[in-house]
């Protein structure tokens, strides 16, 4: 065949074609255990966050240190053990599955509840996880994070400014989920509310709105005594 035919240039531009193609599903298929190791230690490194556990360098250390068990809760309220794999994408579980679950931690001589939380802010999504005491309604700790949230605006959830002002809150009111973000300088109940960021009313809202909905679903634990 000669090479400068169009025939000659069509199958090895089609020979190419397929051995890239195998070459980048190869690298893809190697590297696929090492980047879902590296979402699951950041995802650890997140629900540490939550409990006040920063900047940490041996995640998976710190993380079996704090955290004793990944439970499912069950749709009475009470919790089971979670026998599969470690998760990281719990909105699709929620979605598929109807899983909701509960990391449950020892830190300071008491026993932490941990909740994920996923939401949408202004550009996309935002995410997080809110760690309780042990009586189920005094908020331990927080973290959020979000996919594209302005800079100095609604960005800010990321910060520890932020995150720390939700420690102490109290979650239930009267059985309802009352812990929440309202409009910079607007708060009038201390106890369950925190000011929501300057600038950034669309995101504060976003993380109100994931507060309620998402500690929602996990409300028959939260008054189970």
């Amino acid at each position: 065949m000669k090479t400068n035919s169009n025939s000659y240039t069509i199958i090895y531009a089609a020979i190419m074609v397929i051995i890239v193609a195998f070459m980048l599903a190869f690298v893809s298929s190697s590297l696929r255990d090492r980047q879902n190791k590296n979402v699951e230690l950041d995802t650890k490194k997140q629900i540490l966050s939550a409990l006040n556990v920063r900047n940490v360098e041996d995640v998976e250390s710190e993380y079996n240190k704090y955290v004793k068990q990944d439970m499912l809760m069950q749709s009475d309220g009470t919790l089971s053990e979670n026998t599969d794999v470690f998760s990281t994408a719990y909105e699709k579980e929620v979605k598929e599955n109807n899983r909701f679950h509960v990391f449950v931690a020892e830190k300071d001589g008491d026993t932490k509840y941990i909740f994920p939380v996923y939401g949408t802010g202004l550009w996309g999504a935002i995410w997080g996880y809110i760690a309780l005491n042990s009586d189920k309604n005094t908020v331990y700790g927080v973290y959020f994070s979000h996919a594209s949230e302005t800079p100095g605006l609604g960005a800010e959830i990321a910060t520890e400014n932020f995150q720390d002002l939700f420690a102490g809150k109290k979650t239930l009111d009267n059985g309802k989920i009352a812990l929440g973000v309202v409009k910079n300088g607007k708060v009038n109940n201390p106890e369950y509310q925190v000011d929501g960021i300057s600038g950034g009313t669309i995101t504060s809202e976003g993380v109100n709105q994931m507060l309620k909905k998402c500690l929602n679903n996990y409300k028959n634990f939260l008054i189970k005594r």
